[in-house]
């Protein structure tokens, strides 16, 4: 027990701390890969999507206004998928696509928990009423994913608009980590069990593994997420909003400034 007092643990600003310094790790090797950059820089991005829908999750459950919470990263969302579009068409570097926008999975995922807060009101009454916005709640990003692809497929759909189909609309299809956000609701019903959470995310990885994807390396999520005493830390809620496409952004341009200066 003595030493149990004696660790402190992490706290969620430890967490996103951890996944931020993975993260420019991975983005490194994503924006220099052209460059040489080896393959197993992408080996420290894979827990990153882990630990950052489990410190959604622990958002989520936490704030004041969940409301506001998911209109501050749907703006996000499509702020970022601007960002990308105006840095694809500045910078001109088609040695890398970007697809990256954390944003519209953790914004997927809070549709998913709003789900399953619907299901769970249902039990004190209004049944038809909270199991049918359960339902819609989380039909809606499979219902987007079916119209981003008619929309994209279309001949008929002038390019400017899909390219807004595709910044505006929460589709999971076009999720940065795809099905893999269905994790997010998984752990949500679980907050209150970090053991089955944790078993859930070692899940996620044998399958992973099983099909030959080095995405199984989320399972060292599992050691930060299992050290999570609890508590909140410093509070620097906008910091990640700022950084992340800051980060993309920069990487970006350097990666085209040296490949063009090299080649």
């Amino acid at each position: 027990m003595q030493i149990a007092k004696k660790v402190r643990g992490l706290t969620t600003f430890d967490l996103k701390v951890i996944g931020v310094i993975l993260m420019v790790v991975d983005h490194v090797h994503q924006m220099f890969y052209p460059l040489g950059a080896p393959n197993w820089l992408d080996w420290f991005g894979r827990p990153v999507a882990t630990i950052f829908f489990f410190t959604s999750v622990v958002g989520f459950s936490h704030t004041h206004d969940k409301k506001k919470y998911m209109e501050r990263l749907y703006i996000s969302m499509v702020l970022m998928s601007l960002v990308t579009w105006l840095l694809e068409k500045t910078v001109h570097f088609e040695q890398v696509v970007l697809i990256n926008n954390i944003f519209r999975d953790l914004f997927i995922g809070t549709m998913f928990m709003a789900g399953v807060d619907q299901f769970v009101a249902a039990k004190n009454g209004n049944k038809a009423r909270h199991i049918s916005l359960g339902i819609l709640w989380v039909a809606i990003p499979f219902i987007f994913s079916v119209i981003t692809t008619m929309i994209v497929g279309a001949q008929s759909v002038p390019l400017l608009i899909k390219q807004i189909a595709v910044g505006i609309f929460p589709a999971i299809l076009l999720a940065e980590n795809n099905i893999m956000v269905l994790l997010i609701p998984l752990l949500y019903l679980f907050r209150n069990n970090k053991k089955i959470q944790c078993l859930l995310i070692a899940i996620t990885a044998l399958l992973y593994g099983l099909s030959g994807s080095t995405q199984w390396l989320m399972i060292f999520a599992i050691i930060p997420i299992w050290l999570y005493n609890g508590q909140k830390g410093p509070g620097m809620k906008y910091f990640f909003y700022i950084f992340y496409p800051a980060h993309i952004a920069v990487l970006y341009w350097l990666a085209a400034f040296l490949y063009r200066t090299m080649h």
